[in-house]
């Protein structure tokens, strides 16, 4: 997890250096990666996990952007430096790089005044904020901060495929297909996507379990339940399980939409 993280940040500062090509000299391209480096260190604060890095790294925004602010700021200190006064000059006669101040923080537009910041819903107010702001995602992806689905899909293609084999797991369900051994097809589908969930290192270890075993509950749990609900005033363990095979299958169904929802939605990591 910690080589993800890094290699997250490295990532993001070779675009910014790249950006810098043919824009800021070499010796200024050198030291604004290495203090871009330095703020998104100590704002992801040693954390190792690659979803809080990815959360960092998007409040900085375009790698871009921020080479062309560096470009204004190195612009708008020229004068400072230019004039031929030795303030501005090294030891040897050779001018200084302009005095740094921090400007690789994350870049938010200021506000207008009169604008004020709207504060984020909390549990109590409104619960299903966040998957409403999933929902919007695929037609503003302002609304999740600029990440949408193909940004995801972009991002986490194994956790993409996982999500995929679960829902397949739940469609192959009405064909009644032969078993394989004495283990039923989607069962086996569902393993497969199940053991990619839990290898990644993409959700944290309670989504994956409560993703991956969401279909695996609604099944049992589930069945149990509803099964029971259904015998009504028949009682008997044959009558009992003849209600819960009518009604397992679909309540799989059911937990596997409700744990790639919720697998889903972590991905898009909204908080």
């Amino acid at each position: 997890m910690r080589e993800r993280a890094d290699q997250l940040v490295l990532n993001y500062v070779s675009r910014a250096a790249d950006a810098a090509h043919g824009v800021l000299r070499s010796e200024q391209r050198l030291d604004f990666a290495r203090r871009l480096r330095a703020r998104i260190e100590a704002e992801v604060g040693g954390s190792e996990n690659p979803r809080t890095v990815a959360k960092v790294l998007d409040r900085f925004g375009d790698p871009a952007a921020l080479v062309a602010r560096e470009a204004r700021r190195l612009t708008e200190s020229a004068p400072e430096a230019a004039g031929g006064s030795r303030a501005g000059l090294g030891p040897e006669g050779t001018r200084r790089f302009p005095a740094i101040r921090d400007d690789t923080a994350p870049a938010h537009p200021p506000r207008r005044a009169g604008q004020h910041r709207v504060s984020r819903p909390t549990s109590l107010g409104l619960p299903f904020a966040g998957l409403r702001r999933v929902a919007m995602s695929t037609a503003n992806p302002m609304a999740t901060g600029g990440r949408d689905a193909r940004t995801v899909v972009k991002e986490h293609p194994r956790e993409t495929a996982a999500l995929v084999i679960l829902v397949v797991a739940a469609l192959l369900v009405p064909f009644g297909l032969p078993p394989l051994a004495i283990f039923p097809v989607p069962l086996v589908v569902w393993a497969a996507g199940t053991a990619v969930v839990l290898l990644s290192e993409s959700w944290e270890v309670r989504d994956r379990f409560l993703g991956a075993g969401a279909p695996l509950l609604g099944y049992v749990v589930g069945g149990v339940l509803v099964g029971g609900l259904r015998v009504g005033a028949e009682p008997g363990l044959d009558t009992f399980m003849t209600a819960f095979w009518a009604v397992s299958g679909t309540m799989f169904m059911i937990g596997t939409g409700l744990g790639v929802v919720w697998l889903a939605y972590r991905l898009l990591d909204l908080d």
